[in-house]
């Protein structure tokens, strides 16, 4: 119970941090790291479905496009904000409940140097994409276990929140003439605020579900037999 009760807390310290240094240099980032896994997710729907990536984008100001060419536009559409949250999901529960941290690192890395090179039209995202994933790949090789298990952790815990606040941004604060939501309005005929309230439920549900299960994986060497 104790044991559960530190992982728990160890998420919320994480959690706190990030919010603190939310408008620092240290999450920006990570902040553009979730908007290029966003537009991934895009092209990975277009794909899915039948269609193809023709180039992703992100920029400095943590804005970006991914220009696709057939596939579902509702499924390209919804992939979006959803897509980076279970990204970061994904990512934080493979720290948490396994121990192949330093692989991970190396894969998203060398995923994020492969995307950057295929489909990266602009030097920010090249200089980013490539320039991230390399320092996932180094630390993978490099760092310790438990050091990647922590950045990890960091980076699928700030995936999920920005994923939140993006959509609130976005939609809620009509801060962009064509945000996904406004964009799948134009094709369903369903309100733009229907889709970002939504998202925005669908969005926290799932990130207290990460968190939730992350805060419960029980490593095995932690655990003793006292029978």
């Amino acid at each position: 119970m104790l044991s559960l009760f530190k992982r728990y807390i160890a998420l919320l310290l994480i959690f706190i941090v990030i919010v603190f240094l939310w408008d620092t240099l240290f999450v920006y980032p990570l902040k553009i790291f979730v908007v290029f896994m966003h537009e991934v997710s895009h092209g990975l729907a277009a794909i899915v479905t039948g269609g193809k990536i023709i180039e992703i984008q992100v920029n400095p100001q943590q804005g970006g496009h991914a220009l696709t060419q057939g596939g579902s536009r509702f499924w390209t559409l919804t992939a979006g904000y959803l897509g980076s949250l279970l990204w970061g999901g994904l990512i934080l529960l493979l720290a948490a409940r396994t121990h192949f941290d330093k692989a991970i690192s190396i894969l998203v890395g060398l995923g994020m140097v492969a995307i950057s090179i295929g489909f990266g039209e602009s030097t920010f995202t090249y200089l980013f994409g490539i320039g991230f994933g390399v320092v996932l790949i180094a630390i993978g090789f490099f760092l310790p276990e438990t050091v990647n298990d922590w950045i990890l952790r960091v980076i699928g815990v700030t995936s999920c929140l920005y994923a939140i606040l993006d959509i609130k941004s976005d939609v809620l604060d009509r801060s962009h003439l064509r945000s996904d939501a406004r964009m799948l309005s134009e094709v369903t005929g369903i309100s733009t605020e229907v889709w970002g309230m939504l998202w925005i439920l669908i969005a926290i549900v799932l990130t207290f579900w990460f968190l939730y299960l992350a805060g419960k994986t029980t490593s095995p060497e932690s655990t003793t037999d006292n029978s």
